[in-house]
């Protein structure tokens, strides 16, 4: 049992212009992810629901003022950013970056080689690739192309699912992965995720501001983000909530408070 354990964590994040004060995002959070559960983080935009994501994964543009962020006991906020992916922590990214010059195959190969320690079996980890490409419904030329690079929204964020596929974290953390996505590409992705959680018992902190994907993707439980905080949590009922009426009533109360 793998468990992700965040504490009263507060962030600053650093602005364009060196010369400005950083701006406090993240005022609070508590948070435990344990394996086999999908915990899924919903707010308004502005919320501070990446804010939490990139500081998990360590981008050294959000500092972590107060708090503690733990896995299996093991303090992250110690780990450098390639430490945090090998003792299990993976992000996908809300905008996945291009990389020009650098072959998906290559890529993917590389990852999983530092992630498992050892390179993978030339024949088994050929076998495995394609029948995750398969299952994801990538056409098998991406992977002679760069990282990303002239990929559709889509494609961009069914790769992302692909790396989950093959480096097997034990703790999933997906920003908005299903933003950009048309109904057939969302479908995929969020078998993908589903896939993920039941064959590798894989934790998994969804990131989203729209219930579509949960249709997909059934949460354990569901955290109301406002204002750089959990402000209520409950089960998969909660996401009802918000798709009935909105964050009115949670951002009305922070202002208030």
């Amino acid at each position: 049992m793998t468990t992700l354990e965040i504490r009263d964590l507060h962030v600053d994040v650093a602005q364009t212009d060196a010369d400005a004060e950083p701006i406090h995002i993240l005022k609070g959070v508590d948070l435990t992810v344990k394996s086999g559960e999908t915990h899924a983080i919903m707010g308004p935009n502005g919320s501070g629901k990446s804010t939490l994501s990139y500081a998990i994964a360590g981008h050294p543009k959000y500092e972590v003022t107060s708090g503690s962020i733990t896995l299996d006991g093991e303090d992250v906020l110690e780990m450098s950013v390639d430490e945090r992916a090998r003792a299990g922590l993976f992000l996908a990214m809300q905008y996945p970056v291009e990389v020009p010059g650098v072959s998906m195959s290559n890529f993917l190969r590389t990852a999983a080689t530092a992630v498992r320690g050892e390179a993978p079996k030339l024949r088994h980890w050929v076998k495995e690739t394609k029948e995750a490409m398969t299952a994801l419904e990538i056409d098998p030329s991406f992977s002679e192309r760069s990282v990303n690079e002239g990929f559709s929204g889509g494609e961009k964020k069914r790769h992302e699912i692909l790396q989950l596929d093959l480096l097997k974290p034990k703790i999933a953390i997906l920003d908005e992965t299903d933003s950009g996505l048309d109904v057939d590409a969302l479908r995929v992705v969020s078998e993908g995720v589903n896939r993920y959680k039941e064959r590798d018992n894989g934790g998994v902190l969804l990131i989203t501001h729209y219930t579509r994907i949960l249709r997909y993707i059934k949460p354990d439980f569901v955290h109301v983000f406002v204002n750089g905080r959990v402000v209520e949590s409950g089960g998969s009922e909660l996401a009802d909530v918000l798709e009935e009426n909105g964050y009115e009533r949670f951002t009305s109360a922070a202002k208030a408070g």
